[in-house]
């Protein structure tokens, strides 16, 4: 079958639309009712690394996919984004759209996100996602990886460059799909997205790291069901990464999914869905 953002949501009513979040003008895509399902894409993203999932959870949930602070077509401040200045921001996107508490999916950045916002403000989170998070270790060669591959795609306008930033991504080139990846190109060059990259990279400097990083004591205060997602082939963290936050989070679940990269929700999104909904119906309601 061949994948479309268009034929991903064939099917669904769904909005796309810009919600004021405490001052921050950020793109929504909103479909289904129910509990609230807020999707958090990673660093660099948007919200499109999850239409492959809005369909089938927005038969149950009220999904609700952003652009996080910084990112995609949301408003980019000029401050460095650090994890309180998204915990901050997310929140205000659910006060703004009266979500009193959330089942929140974050995927890389979106579950360091989600995972101090649990921390933080533990009675706005219903349940917790955690698809291959980032925020619990500081490796400088990922670190210089993310950093020098999203910062050469955004310096210069050859589309390869992007197209090397989405695949390293997945186990399979073929799931960089041309789609998103001219997606990605325009959101890498949009004026005020070029002006503000090193905002949005700061969290790859190792000082800021290390003062946002979550340590074992800090995911351990998490109370919310938690499920951790991780791929095998995760070009961005290994499998003990994982292991680790599954020791750390009392009463989490693992899953590990094979042939899979930095995006187990896009790359393997069948078997996601069918993870993640039998994970929510067991903590919904």
């Amino acid at each position: 079958m061949t994948h479309t953002i268009w034929t991903d949501l064939s099917g669904t009513d769904f909005q796309v639309t810009t919600v004021d979040a405490g001052g921050v003008p950020t793109r929504s895509l909103q479909a289904g009712n129910g509990e609230a399902v807020i999707f958090l894409h990673g660093t660099s993203g948007h919200l499109e690394a999850f239409t492959r999932n809005i369909g089938d959870h927005a038969r149950h949930y009220a999904c609700h996919a952003i652009d996080m602070l910084g990112h995609g077509y949301t408003a980019k401040p000029d401050f460095p984004y650090e994890i309180p200045r998204y915990r901050d921001h997310l929140l205000a996107y659910m006060d703004a759209v009266g979500i009193e508490s959330a089942h929140i999916v974050g995927e890389s950045l979106g579950g360091w996100v989600g995972a101090r916002t649990a921390i933080d403000a533990p009675e706005r989170i219903a349940s917790l996602q955690l698809l291959c998070a980032g925020g619990t270790v500081a490796n400088p060669t990922v670190m210089e990886r993310i950093r020098t591959s999203t910062r050469r795609a955004v310096a210069t306008d050859d589309i390869e460059l992007t197209r090397a930033r989405m695949r390293l991504l997945m186990a399979d080139d073929e799931d960089a799909t041309e789609e998103l990846i001219a997606i990605r190109h325009a959101i890498y060059h949009q004026p005020d997205f070029v002006a503000n990259i090193d905002n949005l990279l700061c969290l790859q400097n190792m000082e800021v790291r290390l003062r946002n990083i979550l340590r074992p004591e800090q995911l351990a205060q998490i109370t919310a069901p938690t499920l951790i997602v991780w791929g095998r082939d995760n070009p961005f963290g290994e499998v003990p990464e994982a292991t680790a936050m599954h020791e750390a989070i009392a009463g989490s679940e693992l899953v590990l999914f094979d042939e899979c990269g930095h995006w187990p929700q896009h790359e393997q999104a069948v078997q996601y869905n069918e993870v993640s909904l039998a994970f929510l119906a067991k903590h919904s309601g």
